[in-house]
């Protein structure tokens, strides 16, 4: 009913902008959407739908996004395509509220999102959902196969919730108790949640299964293929004569949906054209949006910044630095959109001019969250993967662990979400261990895809950012200090190597005999230690790491330059666990780090307690063998 009658789309042109968004949030249930694609006229052969699941096919176990024509987005684990829809709701509200005009709706589509038991049970659903009703995004539609079966079978032990009085609560229109096998009762529920200025969930009674005489509504349908006697018995059950992958000439034709598509494109675009016309301004902009594009002054724009921030030589958090970087791209990309886990103070996320979206404004910039870090993050995804918007979300970097999956998801799907993650290390102090991050930036360091930054001052900050924003092949998690760092010193060449991810800030000759590596706030220590060493006669290089992914990309010159191979003298500085540096270090070199959690203390008192001194860096150097 939906893809046939009711969905716009083209399955010529995938990426048409005004398309409506389609996501399977129960992702294991891939084939439904796969043979939706295939029957409706996508890029997508019968021979790939015979190879599913098969390497190198366009039919993996779960929908990947980029894999296959027509997916909007990665959905594996359970409930965050939901989340993922709630983002790609909201960027078209951002977007209608930008750019359309009187009489000129341009952005103008709806998101739908099939979802099952399983999301409704993962917490993220309730996260998400909640946000959504409170920003009362009218154009989202949710489907709810409820077929009460799950992997472990009815799952009347154990999700017993009344989902459609759950989902009032939120603040949602529902529509209960219609029949998933009913052509018209979805049709009207469809056109009735539509109709309705709020989020909307249709509940379907389904059988999973159907047609099977002896699986159809057990878990024994879910996650095995049926067996060739069952599928037999199925066959003639719902009367299917035809040989297996042959589909009649007369059901491709019901279900062929490329004219029709093409139709509702060709006129958004003469709409566009006619837009273009009367507000040129605006079609250029949003046409820069789309693409992806930076504006003309960027570039100099960002050196300019980093210049200021260079020459005022104060001493601040980097959270603070970020603070006032997010500031200034907020003028020079209107499309930027900020937000917080309840935690836009402590961040530094927001900025004056920023707007706070509501269910009463979407002329807005700037999303609360409030405490939902996995719901923002993968709502988050959901909005870069709509396009035309460039979000960025922060919390401490403690909490990343309960965003975990969607940031890895971020990086599986490649996609530029920006993830601001501060008080990022024992420094951050009396709060103790519970807030104080240990393991996370080797866990968000060991993702692949994911690149991560760690600045030392504010200078390494705008360059972070800077790098974020230009980075549109994956996510970038941009980790910031609680407590105050002093602004360094740096010649020409050093300003300029900071975005190649590590570079000398200090050295006492250029064939040193013993290298220190250090992030963050530990760069101010290590510094003061190799000034130590120099005057205590010892030959060292101090290097600031602040992207060890960037610098892995560099060239072998320029990493050789940079860490001789043959100096295997090596120190690393780093607040956090010390086994990510040993390939840095190598089995002749020394970390100082953490190898268990932290501690309730002020800060300073906390680096003193675990040996971030100079003193404890300066005798590390001078006791290596």
């Amino acid at each position: 009913v939906l893809w046939t009658s009711i969905l716009a789309h083209n399955p010529g042109n995938p990426n048409w902008v005004n398309r409506d968004r389609f996501v399977l949030s129960n992702g294991h249930g891939s084939m439904l959407l796969y043979s939706l694609l295939h029957l409706t006229g996508y890029d997508l052969s019968i021979d790939e739908i015979r190879n599913f699941r098969q390497l190198g096919s366009k039919t993996p176990g779960h929908p990947e996004y980029r894999e296959t024509p027509g997916v909007e987005t990665t959905t594996g684990p359970l409930g965050q395509g939901l989340a993922n829809a709630v983002g790609m709701a909201i960027a078209e509200k951002l977007q209608a509220t930008r750019f359309n005009t009187p009489g000129s709706a341009i952005i103008d589509h709806r998101t739908y999102v099939f979802v099952g038991d399983g999301c409704l049970m993962e917490g993220i659903s309730h996260e998400a959902a909640s946000l959504a009703g409170t920003l009362r995004l009218g154009k989202l539609v949710c489907i709810y196969d409820d077929n009460g079966i799950s992997i472990d079978g009815d799952i009347k032990g154990w999700f017993t919730d009344d989902t459609p009085a759950r989902f009032r609560a939120y603040g949602w229109h529902v529509i209960a108790d219609v029949d998933g096998h009913n052509p018209d009762e979805i049709r009207a529920a469809i056109e009735a949640a539509k109709a309705d200025d709020r989020p909307s969930l249709i509940c379907c009674k389904t059988v999973i299964g159907y047609g099977s005489p002896n699986k159809q509504g057990t878990a024994a349908s879910h996650g095995s293929p049926l067996g060739d006697d069952e599928i037999t018995l199925a066959r003639a059950s719902l009367d299917w004569t035809d040989v297996a992958f042959e589909t009649p000439a007369d059901v491709y034709e019901l279900w062929d949906c490329r004219k029709k598509g093409a139709d509702l494109e060709n006129a958004w675009r003469q709409s566009f054209a006619e837009y273009k016309d009367s507000n040129p301004a605006l079609a250029s902009e949003l046409e820069r949006t789309l693409a992806g594009d930076l504006p003309d002054n960027w570039t100099s724009e960002m050196e300019k910044l980093a210049q200021h921030m260079q020459a005022q030589q104060r001493s601040i958090a980097s959270r603070s630095a970020s603070g006032e970087v997010i500031e200034k791209l907020a003028e020079l990309l209107p499309e930027l959109v900020g937000g917080s886990a309840d935690l836009s103070g402590s961040n530094c996320t927001s900025w004056p001019a920023a707007k706070p979206m509501s269910g009463d404004n979407s002329d807005a910039n700037y999303i609360n969250y409030g405490v939902r870090e996995f719901g923002m993050t993968a709502i988050s995804n959901g909005m870069v993967l709509h396009g035309g918007v460039r979000p960025f979300s922060g919390t401490f970097l403690i909490f990343m662990e309960y965003a975990r999956n969607a940031a890895r998801m971020a990086a599986l799907m490649g996609i530029p979400n920006i993830l601001v993650y501060t008080h990022d290390s024992i420094g951050q102090g009396e709060d103790g261990p519970t807030h104080q991050p240990i393991e996370q930036l080797a866990n968000l360091r060991g993702t692949p895809n994911m690149t991560v930054w760690r600045p030392c001052d504010a200078v390494e900050t705008v360059i972070a950012w800077q790098s974020a924003i230009e980075n549109v092949t994956g996510p970038t998690a941009l980790v910031f200090s609680r407590q105050g760092l002093p602004t360094l010193n740096r010649s020409g060449p050093q300003f300029a190597n900071i975005s190649r991810g590590a570079y000398t800030i200090f050295e006492t000759d250029v064939e040193p005999q013993n290298l220190i590596l250090a992030t963050g706030s530990e760069v101010s220590l290590a510094l003061e230690a190799g000034k130590q060493l120099q005057r205590d006669g010892v030959s060292v290089r101090v290097v600031s790491m602040p992207c060890i992914e960037l610098f892995e990309q560099q060239s072998a010159d320029y990493q050789e330059s940079v860490l001789p191979r043959d100096v295997r003298r090596r120190v690393a500085v780093e607040a956090a666990h010390v086994d990510y540096w040993r390939k840095w270090v190598g089995l002749d070199g020394a970390v100082i780090g953490m190898t268990g959690f932290g501690a309730s203390a002020p800060g300073g008192d906390l680096f003193k307690h675990f040996g971030f001194t100079v003193e404890h860096i300066t005798d590390a150097v001078k006791n290596l063998s």
